[in-house]
């Protein structure tokens, strides 16, 4: 199934805290559960309705499948299985969010989009700092109402889930509807 390309559908919201020299770091924030988990703004081509994901043989666990994003074959990262989340089907009522990382556009299934929120520049707080385990969240922003995980795009696949995402994009992707 094609997806046709939309603009990100976003709200912006009120600034957690006075911006005193008008520069920002501008996030998309959205939902997994009662999880919030964020990206910046710049990485985030934009958000569509859920549709069919085709299998892709000798992709790595982490990956759903491929979906055809406006001709562009793009693979589907497992986000709840990545967070520990429990499995459960991709609804009607999903979005996908559209991003790209240093080394490929990916799509990441998610419940809903908040929006885009603007923080003050520098102001996120590293995740090692809050706990150093976290392999996937890069840090923490705060929101008016709570706090929202970074998401680290680049840390999702390990060197091997990557090449051998590569390896199946490569090898079956030109057959994904």
């Amino acid at each position: 199934m094609r997806v046709k390309a939309a603009s990100i559908h976003s709200s912006t919201a009120t600034d957690p805290s006075p911006i005193t020299d008008g520069s920002v770091d501008r996030w998309v924030v959205f939902l997994l559960d009662q999880g919030r988990y964020a990206l910046p703004l710049d990485a985030v081509s934009r958000i569509v309705r859920a549709a069919e994901i085709t299998p892709l043989p000798r992709a790595p666990r982490a990956v759903l499948g491929a979906l055809d994003v406006a001709g562009q074959v793009l693979p589907v990262f497992d986000l709840r299985g990545r967070f520990g989340l429990p499995e459960r089907a991709i609804e009607a009522g999903d979005y996908f969010l559209i991003a790209t990382s240093r080394r490929r556009s990916v799509v990441l299934p998610i419940d809903s989009a908040m929006g885009v929120f603007d923080c003050p520049a520098n102001s996120a707080i590293e995740a090692a700092l809050i706990a150093p385990e976290l392999e996937l969240v890069s840090g923490v922003i705060q929101l008016p109402d709570g706090l929202a995980l970074i998401h680290d795009l680049e840390m999702f696949l390990s060197a091997d889930e990557s090449r051998a995402l590569d390896d199946a994009l490569t090898r079956d992707g030109a057959h994904a509807d």
